[in-house]
């Protein structure tokens, strides 16, 4: 019997999804098979990818995969654009044949960062490279009457700049935190959001993301959880980073609250998946 779900791909948010939806999920993974019973591939092969969909036959297809590197995005044009961009169309023609629904997972920084709370329907104007490929990705999701595009932003679990913070502030180590404001939201939190709409078969865009912070105020709020007391510098740039920046590219959440009727966007649950457990 064919599994209803399809996941592509399995870094944090794929393995949340493939935790909550157990044994109804099929997935592929890339780099590291993390349940060891899922299959490898490489989705810029783009005829093994539509192959493989089609031979999964899911009902629903959930695309997680991404280059997020937003520094490699800018460096390496080539695979960010197959890996982003050109995957998806392969992934929405699979879904034609198959009438399957599709959710595409998108990024805030679609957005050139200058007005904030950004509503699906604002205008989109990426400022770096990995934005642009993320936008592409939406453009040909959107062009499957069947598809989801869901917009988020700084997804965490083991990876990401709350973690990194937590280490930093385990260790007594001093914290450089970026002015710039964004929603961040656990990779669990977004995965039971994603389940939730998937049942309800939404399609067009929404935004599932946390509370608008900045990152030097969610560091002092890690801080307090923790009990630290640590140097912390609001800085206007990190020198090591390569593509722009929004500013602020938090996403207003209003449309998901209407439609779910469970919270998944407390900024204290959030910190405390990471930062408690």
């Amino acid at each position: 019997m064919k599994s209803k779900y399809l996941i592509i791909g399995s870094g944090q948010l794929g393995q949340e999804l493939i935790n909550l939806l157990n044994n109804d999920v099929e997935y592929t993974y890339h780099t590291m098979d993390p349940f060891n019973r899922g299959a490898y591939l490489d989705i810029t092969n783009f005829d093994l990818l539509e192959d493989h969909i089609i031979k999964t036959m899911p009902e629903i297809i959930i695309n997680t995969a991404a280059l997020t590197d937003v520094d490699k995005c800018e460096t390496d044009r080539n695979i960010a654009l197959k890996i982003n961009g050109e995957a998806v169309k392969h992934i929405i023609r699979a879904a034609r044949v198959l009438g399957s629904y599709v959710v595409q997972i998108s990024t805030d920084y679609v957005f050139d960062g200058e007005k904030g709370l950004y509503k699906e329907d604002d205008l989109v104007n990426p400022i770096n490279y990995y934005g642009l490929t993320k936008l592409i990705g939406e453009s040909y999701a959107l062009s499957y009457d069947d598809s989801l595009v869901i917009r988020t932003s700084g997804i965490f679990r083991h990876k990401g700049f709350i973690p990194f913070v937590f280490s930093r502030l385990m260790n007594e180590k001093e914290i450089n935190a970026y002015k710039g404001y964004y929603s961040p939201i656990s990779a669990k939190k977004l995965a039971e959001a994603i389940v939730k709409l998937t049942e309800k078969r939404k399609t067009g865009i929404i935004n599932v993301a946390g509370e608008r912070i900045s990152r030097y105020d969610l560091t002092i709020e890690i801080a307090k959880l923790l009990n630290k007391n640590p140097i912390i510098k609001e800085v206007d740039n990190v020198p090591s980073w390569i593509a722009k920046r929004p500013y602020d590219s938090s996403l207003d959440i209003s449309k998901a609250k209407a439609i779910l009727d469970f919270d998944f966007y407390s900024l204290k649950e959030n910190l405390k998946y990471v930062v408690i457990k």
